[in-house]
């Protein structure tokens, strides 16, 4: 199970990371998100971030930032534009509905060690908050050194065929907590071709 979720997880992080460097000053007209094709009754995005937004709330913690898609899903582009950038932004279209997103605000920022133990803090109680709501960890949650003075904590839950799998990274000048949901079966459907596009 541990393989299925990191392999999930590299290929969500792997399609963020190359939509992001495609850079976003090539835009024409923003092109409509695909219908969804799950019942109403359905457990589907909403529902998911509805959990992390009862969560942060149970929690006690200000709002973060919860998002659902991809950066660039609603974007086209230019005449201009390489191929391998239409690719990738055509995936990240297509996969956005499978896609949520959590971290707290300004994670992204410098933070001393007692900042970075609070922000660590703030995503055990959201995680155990969601435990409340059904989520159950899919494994034991991993916590491993990381260079000379960092850690990085990994940790994976499922519900209704989402797989949600949260990361603390903590380094002497970089502090970062976040929690990415993505539904399974979307990104079963990645084809070969497309696993190699995000993955050069």
């Amino acid at each position: 199970m541990r393989t299925t979720v990191l392999k999930v997880s590299r290929a969500v992080t792997a399609v963020v990371g190359a939509v992001l460097a495609t850079g976003c000053g090539d835009v024409l007209a923003p092109s409509p998100p695909p219908a969804a094709t799950s019942s109403a009754a359905s457990f589907g995005q909403k529902d998911v971030q509805t959990d992390l937004d009862a969560a942060i709330a149970a929690a006690g913690l200000p709002a973060g930032r919860t998002e659902t898609g991809f950066p660039l899903a609603d974007r086209t582009v230019s005449p201009g534009t390489t191929d391998k950038k239409r690719k990738l932004l055509a995936l990240s279209t297509r996969l956005s509905p499978c896609i949520v997103f959590w971290s707290p605000e300004e994670t992204d920022n410098n933070h001393a060690k007692a900042d970075s133990a609070e922000i660590r803090r703030q995503l055990d109680e959201v995680l155990a908050q969601l435990v409340v709501r059904g989520w159950k960890e899919t494994d034991p949650s991993e916590e491993a050194p990381v260079g000379d003075d960092g850690t990085l904590f990994i940790a994976s839950y499922k519900k209704q065929g989402w797989i949600l799998n949260a990361q603390h990274s903590s380094m002497p000048a970089w502090t970062q907590s976040k929690a990415i949901a993505t539904k399974e079966s979307c990104f079963a459907r990645i084809t070969d071709e497309e696993r190699t596009l995000i993955e050069e």
